[in-house]
């Protein structure tokens, strides 16, 4: 009796260790709805954010007027005489990667602002080609010049195509196969 006990417990643990060495369906099908669920939750934070006004107390413009406005509020008179002294390239290079990553951070151009949404909208959707699309308009706006959107939109868009094509460029082909075609 205490060899068939011992046999039967062996038996048993082996049972259960096979067991839960394979993945279950129930557990495959779970992480499936986690997956799922996680970019439903983040599509429907997108949706929440891109319908705000304000984003972490900051608050977001809704198009390139407000944001021209917002961007001279926020700025005092000594820095905008600055700026605005600068050659526009210079400037746009120089202030990328402080009012530049400022603009892409707290204006939610990464996550979804209803600002993203409307530059997106206009053609360019690269969150660094909008920060600068945005300074080299408060740049032209300070000082007086003409906008230029249409032609300013169309620069970025070109942009991507180049960046895209050369992307292209460099990628390998991994694998290539021809087939014949049976003849019927």
């Amino acid at each position: 009796m205490l060899k068939h006990t011992f046999h039967t417990t062996l038996l048993v643990m082996c049972c259960f260790c096979v067991a839960s060495a394979q993945p279950s369906k129930t557990s495959t099908q779970t992480t499936k709805k986690k997956e799922l669920t996680y970019e439903d939750a983040f599509e429907k934070n997108y949706q929440k954010r891109i319908k705000k006004e304000r984003i972490n107390g900051v608050y977001i413009p809704k198009d390139m007027s407000q944001c021209l406005l917002e961007l001279t509020r926020l700025t005092d008179a000594e820095s905008r005489a600055k700026f605005k002294t600068i050659e526009e390239e210079e400037a746009v290079r120089k202030i990328h990667f402080s009012l530049g990553r400022w603009i892409i951070h707290n204006w939610g151009f990464y996550e979804g602002s209803r600002l993203s949404v409307a530059i997106n909208n206009m053609g360019i959707s690269n969150p660094d080609d909008m920060a600068q699309f945005i300074i080299r308009s408060f740049h032209r706006s300070l000082n007086k010049k003409e906008l230029k959107i249409k032609e300013q939109l169309e620069y970025y868009q070109e942009l991507q195509m180049k960046r895209q094509e050369e992307r292209k460029k460099k990628q390998k082909v991994i694998s290539s196969t021809t087939r014949k075609r049976a003849k019927n």
